[in-house]
């Protein structure tokens, strides 16, 4: 033994007691799936014995440039004569031979993601010994061909098509449908078959040990084979599949995955035996009872593969000789769900009628199912409202916001198939992952189309905005996957007859015959297809996410043991504003002004950037004095009462401005055909004369104040009339004017002045007393330094970080993630894009401010309107450590704000 134990063993044997050594509080040595079978063994279900190699073994392996760990092989090797003993058997021994699985296990659930191998120890002598103990050749034969052919694929990456073509042909020879169909004879010839593709396709030169006199060979020494499988499964943990879900999910890749091997139990052993992937509730929308699905004489990668349509759970209790089995299954799913208090995801095998557990875990589900099962467990009492809150994850309530079917649309069903993850979409058909992605980098969006996906089409699953199969069930890959993305996805869509080469579908029954690049919409949620585009609309805040959230904000903004956390908007327009506020916003923590110049106005600010003639300009800003205030009329009552943090103009002038190639292109043109462009030259000239070569850093945000005074003066002045307007017709508008982009204390105390002394102009002039406090917009780190200086003159701060983000890190955003931040992340130069989720060092300049600012003015209210605003993960760092009194999001992150700030809280008070 080591003194770093490496392999834990779980369950008993066949005439030795249970010698399980984990436990469910393990996930970080044994993984999920290692710490949940020792722990269902230690509550005494019936679970394959077995032994786990640890996660850190994974890592050692992987840091070793692939090398074992000094003393890890003979841990192993120990472990596995123990099995044996256990057991009563050997690894390949030629009359009762031992079979085991391999599978992986990493801390955090990656369904599908990394590797198993099924079968180990079957050669051409243990065959004979599993023959003559099961008087079942047909099984033997079929269980040695699922070995090498899995076994080829995952550990010596051999094309999985090479097996499936010739496995279709001997079918077709044979005159058979399915493969429990083929004879005996024809499932030992696949035997031969598939060596014989192995010596092909396996390069020698890397694989020195598969070398038999000269001749590549199947290996037959079940330890060779257990090494190389254990092998493969730990390599499978840097697979590009499983990197992508890390990244995609935000799990480290330093935690490594476990690796069970485990006795195996056989689904496929006839028609008394079966195996299924079932939940103790309903996945899709939570309700009570049990739901998945199972097959006849298979073994578990038939379900989950898809290769064969499966059956419910609630038939299994009608197959004749697995009523027993499924009785003791049924009390098995309320053993679970007792224990873990939890909706769980639970896989088994039933072997000649005996019940086998092979896994548990907490169940993957929709956002809606989330949420019922966490009120039902409520109230059931099974767990608290924190507890319930701690347990939805707030991103996935973005699926809830999804589009759904316009109900008024006439709608022609395609096809129907299984109502596998939830929401609408609409998108053109494709037929590969890549070609997903290649239509999604083009701005386009894209139905995935397959027979069904596998683990290695994950790139193109999170590229389509939908994914529908012909194949496969409620618990196939692709249904699993597209719930844990919040994707929509249609399953078992058997009308379709998919030709992936020639790019079509044919429907059955029909002559219609759909092509790459034709529209479909599918709605996850009923399970349908339809031809063409159909109008989505978004759904509203009831029901159940309106119970979830009604408790989060009861959590967030409870101040009896200190002061609430608080959710704001980012909205420009009335419309935007209404609809965070039916999102459950408490104000307004950013409305950018600049946005007000768009669409026809735009004219009206570059006759004020362009024009050198003061009557011009002057008419510009009456202009824009005019529409400016009606918009802050309009936003000031949409929000009475509630506070409206109003930005003053931010962005380069040159961003109003025309695109300097396109004019340029434009004057050639004209001068091709012989006309006048002197107009154009010399707008050219001005607009050129505007350009800065780096204008995020130049004149924008406070600078523009000062360098052009009347408009920050032509803002305020509409802000302060707008407010004092409403207060005259009764309403209680509450304004907040914010400086952007100060980095010096004399640039906020000079713009102040010049807003206080528009505010008292105007309260003179409409005879009314205004209270518009004065902020300043912190996104620079020189600001962070001094913000105990600017402090003393700002009644709020609010974080800009984005801009922070950008000048923290020296990274234009914009060309950062188009240039160079996706190779940065897959390098692990970062761990995390950091215009996503705030870094550390950024959350530090956020708390030093808000320290600083805090220490001069108790009184002061502190904001983020940043990106972050949105981010569940950014959203706790910013209460619990950077201390800030909200966040502000666009409206759509509004209620998963609401709830992380709930999440935020709770955990600031454990």
């Amino acid at each position: 033994m080591t003194t770093m134990q490496r392999v834990y063993k779980f369950g008993g044997g066949v005439a030795s007691p249970d010698v399980t050594e984990g436990d469910a509080s393990m996930n970080y040595i044994l993984g999920g799936k290692g710490a949940n079978l020792a722990e269902m063994c230690r509550i005494g279900l019936p679970v394959p014995p077995g032994f786990t190699i640890t996660c850190q073994t994974c890592v050692e392996y992987d840091e070793a440039g692939n090398s074992w760990p000094d003393g890890a092989l003979d841990e192993i090797e120990a472990a596995t004569c123990d099995l044996e003993a256990r057991m009563g058997k050997r690894l390949g021994d030629a009359e009762d031979p031992l079979l085991v699985s391999v599978r992986s296990g990493a801390p955090f659930s990656m369904p599908g993601m990394m590797d198993t191998v099924l079968n180990l120890g079957l050669n051409d002598e243990s065959v004979m010994g599993l023959i003559a103990q099961t008087d079942n050749p047909h099984f033997a034969w079929d269980s040695y061909r699922r070995f090498i052919q899995m076994f080829s694929n995952v550990v010596l990456g051999i094309d999985a098509d090479l097996f499936e073509n010739a496995i279709a042909q001997r079918r077709l020879i044979a005159g058979v449908r399915t493969d429990a169909e083929l004879s005996d004879e024809d499932l030992r010839d696949l035997v031969d078959e598939f060596k014989a593709i192995f010596a092909r396709e396996v390069d020698a030169s890397a694989y020195p040990e598969l070398v038999v006199d000269g001749t590549v060979t199947f290996p037959a020494d079940p330890r060779l084979q257990l090494r190389l499988a254990i092998q493969a499964v730990f390599g499978s943990w840097m697979n590009e599949r499983a990197c992508i879900y890390r990244q995609r999910n935000r799990i480290p890749d330093d935690l490594g995955t476990a690796v069970n091997v485990q006795v195996m139990v056989f689904g496929n052993k006839g028609e008394t035996s079966a195996t299924g992937v079932a939940f103790t509730r309903d996945p899709a929308c939570g309700a009570r009872g049990t739901y998945g699905d199972f097959l006849v004489n298979a073994q578990g990668e038939d379900v989950v593969a898809g290769i064969r349509n499966t059956e419910p759970i609630s038939d299994l209790a009608n197959v004749p000789g697995l009523e027993e089995a499924a009785a003791e299954l049924d009390r098995v799913f309320g053993i679970l769900e007792g224990h873990y208090r939890d909706m769980c995801d639970i896989e088994f095998t039933i072997e000649q009628g005996k019940l086998w557990m092979l896994q548990t875990r907490a169940g993957k589900r929709t956002a809606a199912a989330a949420l019922r099962i966490a009120i039902d467990m409520v109230e059931e009492g099974l767990i608290s409202r924190d507890e319930a809150l701690m347990r939805i994850d707030p991103s996935q309530l973005d699926q809830l916001l999804h589009p759904q079917f316009d109900t008024s649309a006439a709608v022609d069903v395609l096809a129907r198939g299984l109502n596998a993850s939830p929401g609408a979409a609409v998108g053109e058909i494709v037929f590969s992952s890549d070609d997903a992605v290649a239509v999604h980098e083009a701005g386009r969006p894209a139905i995935l189309v397959r027979w069904e996906t596998n683990p290695d089409d994950l790139k193109g699953m999170v590229a389509a905005e939908g994914i529908l199969t012909s194949h496969g069930g409620k618990t196939s890959h692709a249904a699993v996957i597209a719930r844990g993305m919040g994707t929509p996805c249609v399953c078992g869509v058997e009308s379709f007859r998919i030709d992936a080469v020639a790019k079509e579908v044919h429907v059955l029954g029909t002559d219609i015959v759909l092509h790459e690049g034709d529209v479909i919409s599918i709605d996850g949620g009923q399970g349908i297809v339809v031809a063409g585009a159909v109008p989505l609309v978004k759904p509203e805040l009831t029901g159940d996410l309106d119970t979830v959230l009604g408790w989060a904000d009861e959590v967030r903004l409870d101040e009896s043991a200190g002061r609430g956390y608080h959710v704001r908007v980012n909205a420009d327009n009335p419309e935007d504003a209404e609809l965070a506020l039916e999102f459950g916003a408490e104000a307004i923590g950013l409305c950018r002004t600049e946005h007000m110049f768009l669409g026809d106005r735009k004219q009206i600010i570059q006759s004020f950037i362009l024009s050198d003639d003061a009557d011009v300009r002057a008419k510009a800003l009456e202009d824009l004095l005019a529409v400016q205030t009606e918009d802050f009329v309009a936003m000031l009552r949409t929000m009475t009462g509630r506070a409206m943090v109003i930005r003053l103009i931010d962005p380069p002038l040159h961003e109003f401005l025309d695109d300097p190639r396109e004019l340029a292109g434009e004057i050639a043109r004209k001068e091709a055909l012989g006309q006048d462009v002197s107009d154009a030259r010399e707008r050219l000239r001005l607009i050129d004369g505007m350009m800065e070569s780096n204008p995020m850093l130049g004149l924008r945000g406070v600078r523009l104040s000062i360098v052009y005074a009347d408009l920050p003066l032509m803002q305020v002045r509409a802000v302060a009339s707008a407010a004092a307007r409403l207060k005259l017709e009764g309403f209680d508008p509450r304004p907040e004017i914010m400086i952007p982009l100060v980095s010096i204390t004399e640039e906020h105390v000079q713009t102040r002045a010049v807003a206080e002394r528009v505010i008292a102009e105007v309260e003179a002039e409409y005879g009314v007393k205004l209270d518009i406090p004065i902020g300043t917009m912190i996104e620079l780190p020189r600001a962070c330094l001094v913000a105990d200086e600017i402090a003393a003159h700002a009644d709020f701060f609010c974080f800009g970080t984005n801009d922070l983000t950008q000048t923290t890190f020296g990274f234009s955003r914009d060309d950062a993630e188009a240039k160079f931040l996706p190779a940065y992340l897959h390098e692990k130069v970062l761990a995390a894009n950091p215009f996503e989720t705030v870094d550390p060092a950024v959350l530090q300049l956020v708390k030093m401010a808000v320290d600083k600012g805090r220490a001069v003015t108790s009184e002061m209210h502190f904001g983020v309107c940043g990106e972050h605003g949105g981010d569940p993960t950014s959203i706790v760092d910013f209460f619990n450590t950077a201390g800030v009194d909200y966040v502000s999001c666009s409206p759509y992150r509004v209620p998963l704000a609401r709830l992380a700030a709930a999440r935020a809280k709770l955990i600031s008070e454990r």
